[in-house]
This record gives C-alpha cells, structure tokens and sequence, in this order.
C-alpha cells in the first residue's frame, strides 16, 4: 500500500520506534505547548483524538488538575497500546475511534484536543463537525499542524534524500500529508465547514528539533512513520538504504554529533 491510503498506516514495528525516535524528536516541544495552553482555562472533561503514543496525553496529565477526567482516542490500536504501555502516572481512559465518527454523545466534553493529527483526517470537515458536536457550548477545539516542509529542516532534509532511491517514483508522505495542511485560509474555511462559527487564533509557532545522532534523525523519520510503507511498497529490500542516505544527508547538513534543526507549526484555536 503506498500513497494517500496507507499514510494512516502505523503498525507493525512503527509505534515503539515512534515512540522511541519520533516523539522526542518532534513531538514533546508541542505537546507541553498545547498543555500549557489548556491549562490556563477551567476544564474538567478533555478529549483528545489521535493521540498516537501519548505525548500530549502525558502532557496534559502533568499539566491538568487531577480533578480533570482526560479521554484520549486514536484510529491506531498498536498506538493506543504503546501509549497505555507507558500509561500518564494517572488514570486516563485509552479507546480506539475514528475522529471522524467519535463514539460519543453531544457536549460531552469542555475541551477536544488534537496534536498533528488533523493533517491525517480524509475528511477534515468531517472530523471538525465531530469534534463540534462533542464538545460543550462554549468549549475548545485546540490542535496544532506543521508549517510547509521547507520550514521543517530534518523532514525536508530527509524527502529529498529519499527521492534520490526512487526518481521515478518518489515517496511524497511528508509533503502530501504531515506538511500539506499548512494553509491558513484552508484551515478556516474547513473549520466553518465544520460548524465552528467563530474566527479561530492561528499562531505560528517555531521549536528545534534535536537528537543525539544524525542516525537517529533518519531512523525515526525513515522508519518511525507512513514514509517506511511507501519505501517498502517500492522496494521492501532498500528500507535500511533508504534510511542511510537519509542519515547521510543530515550529517552532510548538520554534522555527525548531536544535531539540531529548525522546525515549525500552527496552533489552532476556536471555540464551540
């Protein structure tokens, strides 16, 4: 399976390298940032979709009074595994559901909460109505997307490389997907599609990436996400090729100790 249909695809050996490589990559910048920002409103029952291996669970469960009930979803069963695996250091309800089809009832919840997921929803409008309907009158919709892929060094760094192995056939999962839905005014009409009235808060917001290890970088993007099912659909030998022009590339950009990228996101906000 490669293309649009299999950049959901986060099985196998993905979820504990995700966790492993992925999530302190990329990942725990935002998630404390999203954290901090629903901790400044009362909240006592909070939603979060796509959850993944849960950053931003953990972040919310440090960040949030125990008081506040936190539900977090993902279409992605071995993810909710891996998440409940390390669990919040406090009760959180794992579930699987579709953010598309949340199974749950009208005004449900004071606060529905997404990091980097949106870009993966087929039907975002779809996915924002959902998230509409559960929550309370008055509640938050609070989620984040990355900025164009240019403006995020190692996965640009690590496209590019890729394409290299396939010129005929380059994987396109970055670009297509985790970086495709950067487009203010795209955001906003789907938003309204989505029955959200108000005009959201869109910051920009940049971070650096770092990790010990041009390798690492290349692990983790190269065989942590939907690129490995697009490498392997071309050629299921050259996954560990792919991922050591990948490290290469970074090395020769960024240097063979520790590495340090920039990299960037919208946090969106917009009340029910």
């Amino acid at each position: 399976m490669s293309g649009a249909g299999s950049d959901r695809a986060f099985a196998g050996s993905i979820p504990k390298i995700y966790q492993q490589y992925l999530v302190p990559l990329l990942f725990e910048p935002y998630a404390a940032d999203l954290a901090k920002r629903l901790a400044s409103r009362s909240v006592s029952h909070v939603l979060e979709v796509a959850a993944g291996t849960g950053a931003v669970t953990r972040a919310l469960a440090s960040a949030l009074p125990e008081r506040v009930a936190i539900v977090a979803t993902d279409l992605n069963q071995a993810m909710l595994d891996q998440a409940a695996s390390l669990g919040a250091g406090r009760p959180v309800e794992w579930r699987q559901a579709d953010a598309m089809e949340l199974p749950f009832a009208d005004g449900t919840f004071d606060a529905v909460v997404c990091q980097f997921g949106v870009m993966f929803f087929p039907d975002k409008r779809k996915a924002f109505a959902e998230a509409h309907r559960v929550l309370r009158p008055g509640g938050l919709y609070l989620f984040n997307v990355w900025d164009r892929l240019e403006a995020n060094e190692f996965a640009n760094a690590v496209t590019t490389a890729v394409e290299s192995l396939f010129p005929g056939d380059p994987p396109r999962f970055f670009a297509r997907t985790p970086h495709g839905y950067h487009e203010r005014a795209r955001i906003e009409e789907d938003l309204a599609g989505g029955r959200f009235a108000g005009t959201p808060e869109i910051v920009t917001i940049p971070a650096r990436s770092r990790a010990r290890s041009p390798r690492a970088v290349a692990i983790a993007l190269c065989q942590g996400t939907p690129l490995r099912s697009e490498i392997e659909a071309r050629d299921a030998t050259r996954l560990q090729e792919a991922t050591d022009v990948a490290a290469d590339a970074i090395a020769g950009r960024f240097g063979r100790g520790d590495v340090d990228g920039q990299m960037q996101a919208h946090v969106v906000t917009v009340e029910r």
